[in-house]
């Protein structure tokens, strides 16, 4: 109890005297405050869904930049003679590139052309930083050109910029272009200027007003949420429709030009919103999102696969689904790496990747999720069997990290009922709550008051 003294001064007037006397009386008031709100209670959870990442707050324009999609040149329309090969490529993770010769004719032309994600949107007076890798094709050419456009909505050009191959080695070449206009959905042509033939991959274009790789108004406005909290990078993502395409951070490290290609769980998963060009390129990785946790105040926390891919979407005992629980050991060192890339010093292995990323500097790294909506089924603990695998190892190496499980995709129900007191016996730090409930569901008098 906290006791409040309030003085009140009552002034009484007297209506047969020209002055009045005020009159001084004394109140107690007890008052009882609620709990604090710690501020990570509160705050923002990510996940590269309708084009999130790539085409959303990561501010690359370009779709398909590496050729690496199952299309090779989904995303890309070509002219002349254009084609694509994995011969001596620049990046062992992503081997394909295309190659422009000459059309065969002086009024013919090679190249090709992006519109991004659903139209490239440019503004007024801003640049754009244009890199693209490249080689001559042949051994014994001299020398190749080829010219950058940005190209209007009319299809009139806004800038355009040459760029002179002078080797055979692979080698990054920038040019800047500037708008002068806006223009919601614009694009971006490349085409070859000299005889001689060109190969080009990790074609890129992205605002010069990018913070680190993400879009500078985005990040303006997530930080100014005031987040506690920033849980990424999903989300069902963390799952993956399969083992295979489970989010893998180390995948997601380093180059961005050598980050490999992931299919995006969500791109076939809705028949009235079918995405076969959603990929995640992973140039939104670990360290970006790390990053942006720091630039907007508030605590990362990382979520991990378990072993178990999207149960929604395979059986029970789907064995390209569920990792073995005795063939774990991998995913839990992916986990323990996680903390050391996080928070290690620069002598330690997954440290020095950080450091040389440009973040010397430990991220302070406290909470770890294992697992994102998985569950147990009635005869099968397939979730809590995993959970106290991981736990039994990153416990007692890293005890000053507090582990985070789940109750499943359910606030009620039969999933909640038996993973809630499960996850009290296993003594996580924390657990997760989804819910999918409408507002109503919220203000009901019972629901409302689920935490006090």
């Amino acid at each position: 109890m906290k006791q409040r003294q309030f003085l009140t001064t009552l002034a009484a007037t007297l209506m047969m005297s020209l002055g009045a006397q005020a009159q001084q009386h004394q109140f107690t008031v007890n008052t009882k405050p609620g709990a604090p709100v710690q501020s990570t209670m509160y705050g923002i959870f990510f996940e590269d869904i309708n084009f999130g990442a790539d085409g959303g707050l990561y501010a690359e324009m370009v779709e398909n930049r590496s050729f690496e999609f199952p299309d090779r040149l989904m995303g890309w329309g070509t002219f002349g003679n254009v084609t694509v090969s994995d011969v001596k490529p620049a990046f062992d993770r992503n081997p394909h590139y295309v190659t422009l010769e000459s059309a065969g004719h002086h009024q013919k032309v090679t190249g090709l052309e992006n519109r991004g994600f659903f139209g490239m949107g440019l503004k007024k007076d801003m640049t754009y930083d244009f890199t693209v890798y490249a080689r001559l094709h042949n051994l014994q050419g001299k020398e190749a050109k080829i010219r950058v456009e940005i190209v209007d909505d009319q299809d009139v050009p806004i800038d355009r910029k040459s760029i002179t191959i002078g080797n055979n080695k692979w080698q990054k070449y920038t040019v800047q272009l500037k708008s002068n206009k806006t223009v919601a959905k614009g694009l971006m042509r490349i085409f070859l200027e000299s005889a001689e033939a060109v190969d080009l991959d990790h074609v890129s274009l992205f605002p010069g007003d990018n913070w680190n790789g993400l879009r500078a108004d985005l990040v303006k406005d997530l930080e100014d949420l005031h987040p506690g909290i920033f849980r990424f990078p999903g989300g069902c993502i963390v799952e993956g429709t399969d083992l295979e395409t489970r989010y893998q951070w180390k995948h997601s490290v380093g180059a961005a030009e050598d980050r490999p290609l992931n299919e995006n769980r969500w791109n076939y998963t809705f028949p009235h919103r079918l995405y076969p060009n959603y990929y995640q390129t992973y140039g939104l990785g670990f360290y970006e999102y790390f990053l942006l946790a720091e630039k907007i105040g508030a605590e990362p926390l990382p979520v991990l696969s378990c072993g178990l891919a999207c149960q929604y979407q395979n059986g029970d005992n789907d064995k390209n689904a569920h990792v073995a629980v005795d063939d774990l050991q991998t995913y839990i060192d992916d986990a323990l790496d996680l903390i050391e890339f996080a928070n290690g010093d620069t002598t330690t292995t997954w440290g020095r990747v950080r450091a040389d990323m440009g973040h010397p500097a430990p991220f302070n790294l406290r909470f770890l999720g294992i697992g994102n909506e998985q569950w147990d089924y009635k005869d099968n603990p397939a979730f809590t069997a995993r959970l106290q695998k991981f736990l039994d190892v990153l416990k007692k190496k890293h005890p000053e990290i507090k582990y985070i499980g789940t109750t499943g995709p359910d606030s009620e129900g039969d999933k909640f009922r038996m993973l809630q007191p499960k996850m009290k016996e296993m003594k996580v730090d924390l657990y997760d709550e989804h819910f999918y409930r409408n507002a109503a569901w919220f203000t009901d008098s019972i629901n409302r008051r689920r935490y006090d």
